[in-house]
């Protein structure tokens, strides 16, 4: 009887040991029931259910995929001229392109509720002009710009803090209200009227916002509208940024295909897959 209380008491300790060691990786966890063999003769620590414990453990070690996005992975997430099919074109410098019709300053004398009001319209169409819809971004981004005609698709990818995505992403939902309509005067477009709708977009991704803006001026004396669909997908902390359209309207449906295609690109990087390449049309 003492022989068998000391046989349980030992077992005991042995549990405790290794449920109280959560520091300890899953493998050496799984170790220990091997080196207690050599040492207690005890017919219940080489049972078959000790064994199976211990592969248990062993499989619990195998590392997760990183949700960490990588330059790598964000050049892996980005769309292609294949994905948005029609005829968009890949070009090498999206970097580079901007609207006069949206340099300007907001006349703050329109707005009821004043200068706040203001100031969130001039921020978008200062974030429209230079593509920081989100803010920079504080890791790894990558993007990339098609052409069709007068039109113009700009992709991007990138991974921000929480705090600032969320607040981003406050931000555009209220724009519909807050900046309806108003006036942008200065530039070389003289006063142009803007205007600020909300659109539907694809239900992707843990959280979305879509807007419509169009600019009304006027381009070496003639009446122009430049037309931006504005789509936004928040994946975690990563989200991608689509602006369509140019001076012959913005098509919706290459927006959501945008969106549809691009989220699933993210989310196949986020879980640690490459997704299948897309041929593109670089020019």
């Amino acid at each position: 009887m003492a022989t068998g209380t000391l046989l349980a008491t030992a077992a005991c300790a042995g549990g405790d040991d290794g449920t109280s060691a959560e520091s300890e990786t899953a493998a050496a966890v799984a170790e220990r029931p091997l080196a207690a063999r050599t040492t207690t003769p005890s017919p219940s620590v080489s049972s078959p259910s000790a064994s199976a414990s211990a592969a248990s453990g062993s499989a619990s070690a195998t590392p997760s995929p990183s949700a960490t996005l990588s330059e790598t992975g964000a050049r892996n997430a980005l769309i292609t001229a294949a994905d948005i099919e029609d005829d968009w074109v890949q070009v090498k410098n999206p970097q580079s392109w901007s609207d006069k019709l949206l340099i300007g300053q907001v006349d703050a004398a329109q707005f009821v509720t004043g200068k706040t009001d203001a100031a969130d319209c001039q921020r978008l169409v200062d974030a429209l002009y230079d593509e920081t819809l989100l803010g920079s971004p504080s890791g790894a981004s990558a993007l990339n710009g098609f052409q069709e005609g007068d039109s113009r698709l700009l992709y991007q990818v990138a991974a921000y803090q929480k705090a600032t995505l969320d607040k981003s992403m406050d931000w555009l939902g209220k724009l519909p209200e807050t900046c309806d309509q108003f006036t942008l005067t200065g530039g070389d477009g003289g006063d142009r009227t803007v205007q600020v709708v909300e659109t539907s977009l694809p239900k992707e991704g843990d959280a979305r916002q879509g807007l419509t803006v169009t600019v009304k001026g006027t381009s070496n004396g003639d009446p122009v509208t430049l037309t931006l669909d504005v789509a936004v997908v928040r994946v975690g902390n990563d989200a991608i940024t689509i602006t369509n359209g140019g001076l012959d309207g913005a098509d919706e449906d290459t927006t959501k295909t945008a969106v549809e295609q691009g989220t699933k690109r993210l989310k196949e990087v986020l879980a640690g897959r490459t997704p299948t390449p897309t041929p593109s049309n670089l020019d």
